[in-house]
């Protein structure tokens, strides 16, 4: 398999995606961010990806992640941690990603403003919002996030850049869409009262982020559409 070509057709046919959505939503193309999610894919891989323009990775795992960024450090690239992340983890993370995007529950801000604090950081976090209720996913239920971000303020270390969220999986990307609205209303409706720098919804994956663009995303996550079905 010719991993240069697949991903580069696969790359093209995302950006005319993405240019479509902006186009039925008014928005402008800078404003989106492709976050490659990389989870099981070679470092390889994601070089060609990085070649062909997107700067921006996500990883699931620290273990796996820390091999693959020591691989690429030669490469500018700027990852985001994008997994459910553990406590004990937290160390090693700081040190690895520029961006946790998955906050959500007070002991993993308090492990993340004690590590922050003894090397002298901030971290920049988005807030996960478990949109749809379920009990399987992480992430803050909507009626409690304001009071969790108003909890998370108070640690000096930490700045929450903006939300995140993974709705439920359905076949049919239109399903998800009520979900995507009712995100864009919260993080409309807690911006009023951050500061600039809140800015970043990330919402949106292989199946359904052109929705999400038109619904205000500004990250999309994009995993199988871009490097293939992971075998």
């Amino acid at each position: 398999m010719d991993w240069e070509t697949l991903l580069k057709e696969n790359y093209f046919k995302i950006l005319e995606n993405i240019q479509r959505a902006c186009e039925k939503s008014r928005r402008k193309l800078e404003e989106i961010k492709i976050l490659g999610a990389s989870k099981k894919q070679t470092s390889e891989k994601i070089k060609i990806a990085f070649k062909l323009g997107i700067k921006l990775f996500g990883e699931n795992y620290v273990q796996e992640a820390e091999k693959k960024i020591f691989e690429l450090k030669d490469f500018p690239i700027e990852w985001h941690f994008i997994g459910r992340l553990q406590t004990n983890k937290v160390k090693k993370a700081l040190n690895l990603f520029s961006m946790i995007q998955t906050l959500d529950r007070i002991n993993l801000a308090q492990e993340i403003q004690k590590q922050a604090e003894k090397r002298d950081l901030i971290v920049p976090v988005l807030v996960e919002v478990n949109i749809g209720k379920e009990p399987t996913k992480g992430g803050v239920y909507p009626e409690k996030l304001e009071e969790f971000i108003g909890e998370v303020k108070n640690f000096n270390r930490i700045k929450i850049k903006g939300l995140m969220c993974l709705p439920p999986y359905e076949e049919n990307p239109e399903k998800v869409r009520p979900y995507f609205i009712k995100m864009q209303k919260i993080f409309e409706k807690i911006k009023t009262y951050m500061n600039s720098e809140f800015k970043e919804l990330s919402m949106g994956t292989s199946n359904d982020y052109t929705i999400a663009i038109e619904e205000g995303a500004t990250i999309i996550r994009i995993g199988e559409a871009l490097f293939g079905k992971r075998s």
